[in-house]
């Protein structure tokens, strides 16, 4: 079975919307826990505009399940990755000014650039993973500069879901058997959501974790944070 881990940045950006500890991270993040979810996940930015980083020091006293922190390596998250020292760093390619992670890298381009950061936190001991497209060469180069995992970056999957499911999954099978192949893990994350996930999941049964915040931080306003949690694994299952 797929493992869920739960982004938890919208629930900091609704609580720095009005300043104060309203909605409180930590506790949605235990909560999150306790109705299921296998995984906890944040990306901190460098303006700490939703995930501070005094969140991530906090979570890491009470998160019992996967602790998954992910964002771009520059030093001050390479220093708080050495302090928190969590399951898994997911690697994304985001400047500082992008809304979202947008993209995946090149990891041919920035070959050396990945190798040492990943050798890094090898010597951590933790678990590494690397945001990328479908691209084989890119998939490929993860392999090449040390990566345990890649995370495919899912929102062109998303997209052409809705008028062609099975041209949208195409690639995205491709590039995972590329990868189990190489012998690496295999997580997704961007734009799931209850309508598209199961088909995802199904199509390729070998992903071992999707991170998913907006959609469901989004469908619990409606159903229920339980509820969707539930409804999120019942799609995994």
């Amino acid at each position: 079975m797929t493992r869920l881990s739960v982004n938890v940045n919208k629930i900091a950006t609704l609580r720095n919307a009005r300043g104060g500890n309203n909605p409180d991270v930590v506790r949605v993040a235990k909560d999150c826990e306790a109705f299921g979810a296998q995984g906890i996940t944040v990306h901190p930015r460098p303006d700490e505009r939703h995930i501070t980083y005094q969140d991530v020091l906090n979570l890491k006293a009470v998160v019992t399940t996967e602790f998954n922190i992910e964002g771009y390596p520059d030093q001050r998250l390479l220093d708080l990755v050495a302090t928190v020292k969590p399951d898994q760093v997911t690697l994304v390619p985001d400047p500082p000014e992008v809304l979202t992670s947008n993209t995946g890298w090149d990891t041919v381009k920035h070959k050396t650039f990945l190798a040492e950061t990943l050798s890094m936190l090898r010597k951590l001991n933790i678990r590494t993973s690397i945001f990328v497209d479908t691209s084989l060469v890119n998939i490929e180069g993860a392999k090449k500069v040390g990566a345990d995992r890649i995370e495919l970056y899912t929102e062109p999957y998303a997209l052409q879901f809705i008028t062609d499911k099975q041209s949208a999954v195409k690639p995205f099978l491709i590039a995972a058997e590329k990868a189990r192949e190489l012998g690496l893990g295999i997580n997704a994350g961007h734009d799931l959501d209850l309508k598209n996930l199961n088909f995802l999941v199904t199509t390729i049964p070998f992903i071992d974790e999707v991170s998913i915040g907006h959609a469901l931080i989004s469908d619990s306003l409606y159903f229920g944070l339980e509820n969707t949690i539930q409804m999120y694994l019942q799609q995994l299952a």
